[in-house]
């Protein structure tokens, strides 16, 4: 595949440190790091795992969440013009010219797993452990990439081995059929499960975990099947991933505002997050926004927006913001609604009107009194396992209700009893879920999957009203196209 690789050195020197690569370079000096002399020690295999991570990340600033959630209902125009190619995918105005962000840097994920996969089994470790935990972080990671890719683009150039030359006969290739794909992305899951040690997560909660890898099973296999006709025998593929989370060291936090508090990241609901800190190299980044503490100067109804929240937030999502459409479900007994965003009015000759919405669920942190939004981009969290469960049950047939009980109890507290879930019809199920699921993952990136694996993209999306299941794809952007003589467009575009 034509994609220009980043050299190893990157890896090293992002991952760990010059520290980690210097004992072969000091021993026996070359004049690059090739992979011959690279892969040698522990030390040199976790800067490469590291580096992939560093890598994935930089797709968690921004991509992850624009793929997951941009096309969805939630977003709509704000005040300012966004100039970034995402302003075609929250208008849903896709084309193979404004394609939305490209698979380039998730290929290059791609490439490090592979180079981790081929080269970590030809190096002592101290422990058998260490080197079982690497490759199933490396598995799980081709898995994840594999899974969100084509869930963005469908049919997929597969590769196995890391691209480590140019021959035109090797590196050019068609794209497989998306069976193909799920294929090695389940393949990759099992794999992974009989790799890791024991049921743990790491400290952080910011790399691939057995958990961590059951909630992407359960994931897959409930994709599986409602879009590829998987049945029965997939939704008890996800339960029985969701069985072996529920034995490992999680919990729903009994405030929900608490899961996202800047200082209480890799808390006992996460499963698996990006993990950004000040002082590296990137943060994430706020839907085109500009954080400032740069308050805005119109009278608001509300003190205490004045004093205390909007200083904080103004500025953010300058370019995007939640629609009424979707704020205007939540009750106020809902303690989410507190805790994803505020409506900002204004009080003109005695009238209130609405002004706009401004997201709250990260908030970001203060340093040297600008707001800078280093806030973890959570993959999984207990809530969603808990959801897919009920999702699950409800597709073969099971009462959902436990499950969507215990995500309601902690959201409406003292008013829960007004807000108890029925068992109902099957439709009707599924049509609360997907509701609880909104209000659950609001802004954070989960959206859009949620309605095209519930197949409701085209019915709750005003944008795509008159469009077709093509339309839930993206186009492959053009230059792509370009350095890749084999692949084809998607239909529609």
């Amino acid at each position: 595949m034509k994609i220009i690789w980043k050299k190893l050195i990157f890896t090293c020197l992002v991952g760990f440190g010059l520290g980690s690569c210097t004992d072969d370079l000091t021993l026996t000096p070359i004049s690059q790091i090739t992979n011959a002399s690279f892969w040698k020690s522990p030390q040199e295999a976790r800067g490469a795992l590291n580096g992939m991570y560093v890598r994935m990340r930089s797709q968690a600033t921004t991509n992850l969440f624009v793929w997951g959630e941009g096309r969805s209902e939630i977003w709509v125009q704000n005040f300012g013009f966004d100039p970034s190619i995402n302003f075609f995918v929250y208008t849903n105005n896709l084309s193979r010219v404004n394609p939305g962000p490209d698979w380039t840097t998730m290929y290059s994920v791609i490439h490090d797993a592979n180079l981790l996969l081929k080269y970590v089994p030809t190096i002592t470790f101290t422990t058998e452990a260490e080197k079982n935990a690497t490759l199933a972080q490396a598995y799980a990671m081709r898995a994840f990439t594999y899974f969100t890719m084509t869930k963005i683009w469908g049919d997929l150039i597969l590769i196995e081995q890391p691209t480590e030359g140019f021959d035109p006969t090797t590196i050019y290739k068609e794209r497989a059929p998306q069976a193909d794909v799920f294929k090695l992305i389940k393949s990759d899951i099992e794999k992974a499960l009989t790799l890791f040690p024991d049921n743990t997560l790491p400290n952080g909660r910011n790399r691939w975990s057995k958990p961590a890898l059951n909630a992407l099973k359960a994931d897959v296999f409930l994709w599986t099947a409602k879009r590829l006709n998987g049945g029965a025998t997939d939704f008890n593929a996800a339960l029985s991933a969701i069985s072996e989370i529920e034995k490992a060291d999680v919990a729903l936090l009994s405030s929900f505002s608490d899961v996202f508090r800047f200082a209480n990241k890799g808390n006992k609901e996460i499963l698996l997050s990006m993990r950004f800190q000040e002082g590296e190299s990137s943060a994430r980044t706020v839907l085109g926004g500009v954080p400032t503490l740069t308050a805005p100067t119109a009278p608001f109804t509300s003190q205490e927006v004045i004093n205390k929240i909007l200083p904080y937030y103004a500025g953010k999502d300058a370019y995007w913001q939640m629609s009424t459409l979707v704020t205007k479900q939540f009750s106020d007994d809902d303690s989410r609604k507190n805790a994803s965003f505020i409506e900002v009015n204004q009080t003109r000759n005695g009238t209130i009107s609405f002004m706009y919405n401004i997201d709250l669920k990260w908030p970001g942190t203060t340093s040297g009194g600008i707001t800078v939004m280093f806030d973890d981009f959570i993959l999984y969290r207990y809530a969603d396992v808990i959801l897919m469960k009920a999702e699950a049950k409800n597709g073969l047939g099971q009462n959902p209700a436990e499950e969507i009980n215990k995500i309601r109890q902690r959201a409406y507290g003292a008013k829960f009893a007004n807000y108890t879930f029925v068992n109902g019809t099957k439709e009707a199920n599924d049509e609360a879920i997907l509701q609880e699921r909104l209000f659950e993952f609001l802004n954070e990136g989960k959206r859009w999957w949620d309605l095209v694996r519930f197949n409701k993209a085209l019915e709750k999306v005003p944008l795509l009203k008159g469009k077709t299941q093509n339309d839930l794809l993206y186009p492959i952007s053009e230059t792509i196209l370009s350095l890749e003589p084999l692949v084809k467009q998607n239909p529609g575009y």
